[in-house]
């Protein structure tokens, strides 16, 4: 009776594991499939929304980045949100709008958001594109991300990818390889499987009527993934346009990577948890299957803390095994590493060539141990309250000739 009740639990367990990793697997397969092409209509005026706290290091690069996409007649915001430098200095000095705003207790990305958003109502543009102030942007971004959003009507997603620094540590190749599996690799094979693209925080745009109607004024900590689900429940599905693409560098110190990671990563613990359910809820109640798409989407934990759990799977049911129980899960949890192991190499073959299958499978190990104290705060020490990430000892961006902006007031 005991063993049964214990093989039971480990099978949980093993499904537990192998679910998540199917979904990666197949998500990754789907990504591989022929894009079909959009036809697009003409390139509406913008306007392009800039949140930035404390960024007088960075923002110079973005704007240069920024204003050489623009048109005659789009706009440049940028929100010096609760900032104690220079930042809306430098914004002047590179002729964007700025709105300064000073909050004690609304702080956050969400509230620089919604004060910008009001900002824009006069004169609005039918499509708003928000960057962050750490960015630089793709080759016809901005292009790409206007034409796609007014055709479709909906929300657009870039892809969001971060560069490592010169002689990056093995931390910052697996770090730069999980970013290319989330924001890119699974962002289009979750499209091409009918799911809705998930919102990354920079590279994103609305249509004007979906945007000002959005509750952004939040201390979400994750409040781009927050407002993906909102929008998607609503029915205003976020898009994924693989042509389009921010860059944005990793944190180069530990303790700025680690408040990086703590934040994204208990954020993203916190929303699987609350929306997952209701997502599947919402795809019963409103019979739409794309919702239920989106809930095993969101479902997937940080690839660290499942390959932590499926290691903790496995040595289980191998301890089993060996007393004479748990032959079944320990089979399952093999199975489920064997694909695993084969959608890493998989992206590494088809999406970042650059780096190697064997530097990868190096480097996870130490990577994944660097993960734990995070998920220890996670169960005793929840971070809930909006953390800038600190880049005072950033690189600075490289990027091109700098090219005058165009803005109007």
């Amino acid at each position: 009776m005991l063993n049964s009740i214990l093989n039971g639990l480990l099978l949980v367990l093993a499904g537990a594991t192998a679910i998540p990793v199917a979904v990666v697997f197949l998500e990754c397969l789907a990504a591989l499939l022929p894009r079909r092409t959009r036809r697009e209509g003409a390139r509406p005026r913008i306007d392009v929304l800039i949140p930035a706290h404390n960024e007088e290091a960075v923002i110079g690069a973005t704007l240069r980045s920024v204003g050489a996409q623009l048109r005659d007649g789009d706009r440049l915001l940028v929100v010096a949100d609760n900032c104690a430098d220079r930042t809306a200095e430098a914004a002047l000095s590179s002729g964007a709008i700025v709105v300064q705003r000073t909050s004690e207790t609304e702080r956050g990305k969400g509230y620089a958001l919604d004060c910008g958003v009001r900002r824009l109502a006069e004169g609005h543009a039918d499509v708003v594109v928000i960057v962050d102030a750490d960015c630089t942007l793709g080759p016809g971004t901005l292009d790409a991300l206007a034409r796609d959003c007014a055709a479709s009507g909906r929300p657009v997603q870039a892809g969001y990818l971060m560069h490592a620094p010169p002689n990056p540590s093995p931390r910052d190749v697996v770090s730069r390889f999980a970013v290319v599996v989330k924001n890119q690799v699974r962002q289009r094979g979750l499209t091409a499987l009918g799911g809705a693209a998930v919102l990354t925080g920079s590279g994103m745009a609305f249509p004007w009527s979906v945007l000002s109607r959005a509750k952004l004024a939040s201390g979400n900590i994750v409040e781009d993934m927050q407002l993906s689900f909102d929008l998607l429940v609503a029915g205003h599905e976020p898009r994924f346009c693989p042509s389009a693409e921010v860059h944005a560098p990793l944190p180069a110190a530990r303790k700025a990577s680690m408040t990086q990671r703590t934040r994204w990563e208990h954020g993203h613990l916190q929303t699987l948890m609350s929306r997952v359910p209701r997502l599947a809820w919402e795809g019963a109640r409103q019979r739409r299957p794309r919702l239920w798409v989106s809930a095993l989407d969101l479902a997937v934990p940080p690839l660290a803390l499942l390959c932590t759990v499926w290691c903790g799977a496995t040595l289980l049911a191998a301890a089993s095994a060996a007393v004479g129980f748990g032959r079944t899960a320990l089979v399952v949890n093999l199975v489920s590493g064997t694909v695993l192991v084969g959608c890493i190499a998989l992206v590494a073959a088809a999406f970042v060539r650059d780096v190697s299958f064997t530097q990868l499978a190096l480097a996870v190990p130490r990577y994944i141990a660097g993960k734990l104290p995070i998920y220890y705060t996670f169960l005793f020490r929840r971070q809930t309250v909006w953390v800038r990430t600190d880049r005072a000892e950033q690189p600075p961006h490289h990027h091109g000739p700098s090219q005058p902006l165009h803005s109007q007031t």
